[in-house]
């Protein structure tokens, strides 16, 4: 049935407005006790065999819903309900912004791509740590779904204001998550990407780090999301400073820049304009620097692999390139509420027909067997 209303409507719509309805009709569905037993038994059903224990959490299964589904809080349960193990929310930044002007999310259909130059808009951190909170309190129908809360930078902070502007979400958001992302690697705020290179990246992560521990009860865990267009050796001093830091994990990757070979007509390319590149053509570069941080982090550092994933052969060539969790977003446009369904009942398909008893020991099969 998805695909043929996706044609028939949602492809037909602004990408936004197909994404504010897809997504309000499913924390509709939420809120009605039937309907909402109905849709989890259909959509979520219980995998034993893919439970994981990551950055300290345990987890129903290692796939989740990456940052930019769900920026401000207002659908956890109900993403989670549609079967994701985990949901990362955000990006969120120190101060609410509208983001850029619309038009700003297109689809690239022919290559299952989508290009945003959204700008992290939300309601900021204040508004979403307040919605956290008031979820939390209400202890909803899933209090232990696992939540994951991406911040960025305010797009009107200087950049030598940088560091204050992520400490002042920290200090507001990280007692109500389960793990804390720092976002250097959008390239829809100016500036951003540059907070990868390490001279400052280190006093970011260290700053946020100190600010989440003064501001929590417990260790949160503290990741950081990076980019597919970063050098090689790059990538490699990110490795080594998220060990040196004792950072809990790197996610790899956000949207590209670029724009190399897609099969979409080129003037639809162009008319789609700047904004990260995310979906299908990915997949190969995401999962290049994904077996390069592995080959240098080892098991010492989680790593949580994003970027082109479609299918459970995709989530699998994750886990065995070094990632013990795996994020999706794109294909959820394109696929529909039951893709995260395939993926469970396919990805547990393949851990049956392997070597490996359980997922953890297939994180990383590919790295240890051209090591021997």
């Amino acid at each position: 049935m998805y695909p043929l209303l996706f044609r028939t409507v949602f492809a037909r719509m602004d990408a936004e407005r197909a994404h504010h309805l897809g997504f309000g009709t499913l924390r509709l569905a939420a809120r009605t006790p039937l309907l909402r037993t109905a849709v989890r038994a259909r959509l979520a059903p219980e995998l034993p065999q893919l439970r994981v224990h990551a950055l300290g959490l345990d987890l129903p299964g290692p796939f989740g819903l990456a940052a930019g589904f769900d920026k401000n809080a207002r659908g956890v349960d109900a993403l989670s309900m549609a079967g994701f193990d985990f949901v990362e929310i955000g990006t969120v930044t120190g101060q609410p912004q509208p983001g850029n002007p619309r038009p700003r999310l297109f689809r690239l259909t022919e290559d299952r791509a989508l290009v945003n130059r959204m700008g992290f808009n939300n309601d900021g951190s204040t508004a979403v740590a307040a919605r956290l909170a008031h979820r939390r309190a209400t202890r909803p129908f899933r209090p232990d779904t696992v939540v994951g809360v991406n911040i960025g930078k305010t797009k009107t902070v200087p950049e030598e204001e940088a560091v204050e502007d992520y400490v002042h979400s920290t200090r507001a958001l990280a007692g109500l998550a389960d793990y804390l992302v720092v976002n250097v690697s959008s390239p829809n705020t100016p500036g951003l990407r540059d907070l990868q290179a390490v001279e400052r990246l280190r006093p970011l992560l260290s700053a946020v780090r100190a600010a989440a521990d003064e501001h929590t009860r417990r260790r949160v865990p503290l990741l950081v999301k990076i980019a597919p267009d970063l050098a090689e050796e790059d990538v490699d001093q990110v490795a080594d400073l998220a060990v040196a830091l004792g950072l809990d994990g790197i996610i790899a990757t956000n949207t590209t820049t670029s724009r190399e070979g897609l099969r979409s007509h080129p003037d639809q390319v162009t008319a789609c304009g700047a904004g990260g590149l995310s979906g299908a053509p990915l997949r190969q570069r995401s999962l290049d620097v994904l077996r390069r941080l592995h080959r240098r982090v080892g098991d010492r550092v989680t790593l949580v692999g994003v970027g082109g994933v479609e299918t459970a052969d995709d989530v699998w060539d994750r886990v065995r390139a070094g990632a013990t969790l795996v994020q999706g977003y794109s294909a959820f446009a394109y696929q529909g509420p039951q893709w995260a369904r395939r993926i469970h009942r396919g990805l547990a398909a393949r851990l049956a027909a392997s070597p490996y008893e359980t997922l953890a020991e297939a994180v990383g099969a590919d790295n240890r067997r051209t090591t021997t």
